[in-house]
């Protein structure tokens, strides 16, 4: 029994066999790291892309040689190219055209995924992709680095924007028909059990398509190592953080794909990640508790569709 939507179940259904995501790094950084701004207060330098090939390789190039090896290893035949590193939608307008469309051209994408900021998207970059989706028969898929819904958390780890942006963002790339991918940091150590059930709900009535979670880690040489070292703040046990994902995903819409519920994070080089342990041994529990208790993905979805005037009809 599956106690949550899993994304590898979507993509394999959707696309007939399984999917492999291909990451990609282009030369882009992110617009809050402007002006003397050193960014969100947990990023390091490498953004999200530390498992990425050097971007001194053409996209043609990454995807090729990524798509080369894991096709072989896992004999994969359909493929995602993941533009995976800092605000895509940051380039200039052309260059973002000619990377997007170069990497439509490899054989064997079926879809590109963009990662970038709620602040950072508009309707020139959307169109660009939905001239693209329709000329190369290629999926898009938009994803948004939220990391919380709580205005104040936003606002401490420096993020730059607040939620109004992913509202906004939503919209417009629901406009266009694109698939929207959340990213959520659900044990920010501000946050509590009522703000990963407002995640939930949020990313659920603003269609979402995809989730994915991330546990909270620290980066060495970021402002939050400061932060952590000098005791300025706590982070959740992993029993909190286990209760935190298992209370969001059933708040969560049951059709939103799920990408994963615990990352991983590149150990030689933090301070505190997943709390000494392996992400499988985390997401397993999670999973094992989950049934033990007979919950699933959806089972407290009950907030929307005028819920209050329900129950007296």
């Amino acid at each position: 029994m599956n106690t949550y939507n899993r994304y590898s179940d979507y993509l394999k259904e959707r696309y007939g066999e399984k999917v492999y995501k291909l990451p990609v790094a282009i030369p882009v950084t992110c617009p809050n790291r402007l002006n003397g701004n050193k960014g969100c207060s947990y990023c390091g330098e490498d953004g999200a892309g530390f498992e990425n090939l050097s971007g001194t390789f053409s996209v043609y190039e990454q995807l090729e040689k990524n798509k080369d090896y894991i096709g072989r290893r896992y004999k994969a035949k359909k493929f995602i190219a993941y533009f995976q590193s800092f605000t895509n939608t940051f380039l200039p307008l052309d260059a973002f055209e000619k990377y997007v469309r170069e990497a439509s051209s490899v054989p064997d994408i079926v879809e590109i995924a963009i990662s970038t900021r709620p602040d950072c998207v508009n309707d020139k970059y959307l169109q660009v992709l939905a001239d693209i989706k329709a000329e190369k028969n290629v999926n898009i898929t938009v994803e948004l680095g939220l990391q919380s819904t709580n205005y104040h958390s936003l606002k401490k780890v420096n993020r730059g924007h607040s939620l109004a942006e992913y509202i906004d963002a939503s919209m417009r790339i629901k406009k266009y028909g694109f698939n929207l991918c959340t990213h959520l940091i659900l044990n920010l150590p501000w946050d509590n059990i009522d703000d990963s059930i407002e995640c939930a709900k949020i990313v659920s009535v603003m269609g979402s398509d995809y989730i994915k979670l991330h546990a909270l880690y620290i980066e060495k040489n970021t402002d939050m190592a400061t932060q952590y070292e000098n005791g300025e703040f706590e982070i959740c046990s992993v029993e909190e953080y286990k209760n935190r994902v298992i209370q969001f995903l059933r708040h969560l819409s049951p059709n939103i794909a799920v990408q994963r519920i615990i990352g991983r994070a590149p150990e030689e080089n933090t301070l505190f990640a997943n709390w000494g342990m392996s992400w499988w041994k985390i997401h397993d529990e999670i999973e094992k508790e989950m049934l033990d208790n007979g919950y699933v993905q959806g089972d407290l979805y009950l907030y929307t569709n005028g819920s209050a005037v329900r129950r007296f009809v």
